[in-house]
């Protein structure tokens, strides 16, 4: 009994994943027989898990959603992970009521009634042991950002009034969560153009009736997009470091920096910044050595001016 239990188990984790399996993916991946895994099928049918089954070439099981739906099950990593996601979240903002942050604050002291008895105590033990600092970023609404979503998915304009002042009717196409602010990029339909809009700024939204056909991005991706725009009047500067990568990723943890092993104990790292001070000012925590690979002249003439200061006799 406690093998069908675990297989069970096992069988509902993957298909909460979200996504579709082919029978024979699927019984590969749990390492049972075709038979087996729809006898385990029937079983979760039986504890009224709804499992949608599409049969055939092309054919299917996948976890659909619905009212008689369970109670999630986690697995140890994943309700430490759930529990971990939820604090990080929670340490972020002012907990204004109805934000992101408030909402993470509410369901970390509720997700262990949905765990099974045996992890409940881990997960008081967890929420007893942490501490988590305060770091001030703007509250976004957890309404607006599954309104968005939603005319995502649907493909439907959204009206909103930005900072306050702007009325605006947009295409909305992503939403980025970027150095703890959320973003959304959307088609904006009276400027005819792509821009990129603070969540947080963004109050009376309303999902419209008008629906649209998604336009192709000037970008790879939504976040190559809001860094584009970001770093629009920065320099780029590249630079090899003879320090350990995750060394670097802390000491430039305040930086948008693309980082890169290269081995023997070295790092390449691209960012883009306004100032050459900055790049100075995250380097002198690191003490390591360091190449200037690429940067604007006005850059390495003040880090070389700064370097010959330092040597002065004091």
């Amino acid at each position: 009994m406690a093998d069908v239990t675990q297989r069970v188990l096992a069988l509902l984790t993957t298909l909460q994943s979200g996504r579709s399996f082919g029978g024979d993916e699927l019984a590969a991946r749990l390492g049972v027989s075709p038979r087996t895994l729809r006898r385990d099928v029937d079983r979760l049918r039986g504890y009224g898990y709804p499992v949608e089954a599409q049969p055939g070439p092309g054919g299917y099981y996948r976890l659909t959603a619905g009212n008689a739906m369970p109670p999630l099950v986690l697995d140890d990593d994943e309700a430490i992970a759930t529990l971990l996601g939820l604090a990080t979240l929670a340490a972020t903002g002012s907990a204004t009521e109805g934000s992101v942050d408030e909402a993470a604050t509410r369901a970390y002291g509720k997700v262990d009634q949905y765990l099974p008895r045996r992890l409940r105590h881990r997960a008081a033990h967890l929420r007893a042991s942490l501490e988590t600092s305060t770091s001030i970023a703007p509250s976004t609404s957890a309404e607006d950002l599954a309104t968005l979503a939603e005319a995502i998915q649907r493909r439907l304009q959204v009206t909103f009034d930005y900072a306050g002042r702007t009325a605006r009717r947009v295409e909305p196409h992503r939403q980025v969560l970027h150095l703890q602010r959320w973003y959304l990029l959307a088609w904006d339909t009276g400027r005819a153009d792509w821009r990129v809009f603070r969540a947080d700024r963004i109050s009376g939204l309303r999902i419209s009736t008008t629906g649209f056909i998604p336009r192709p991005l000037p970008a790879g991706s939504a976040v190559d997009y809001l860094r584009q725009g970001l770093n629009r009047d920065r320099e780029r500067v590249v630079l090899t470091v003879a320090a350990p990568i995750q060394a670097v990723a802390d000491a430039l943890r305040h930086q948008d920096a693309e980082l890169t092993d290269l081995g023997d104990g070295r790092t390449e790292v691209v960012l883009r910044l306004d100032a050459w001070q900055w790049l100075l000012l995250s380097l002198a925590f690191l003490d390591a050595d360091f190449t200037l690979d690429e940067a604007p002249a006005a850059f390495r003439a003040g880090c070389r001016a700064f370097g010959e200061r330092l040597l002065r006799p004091l």
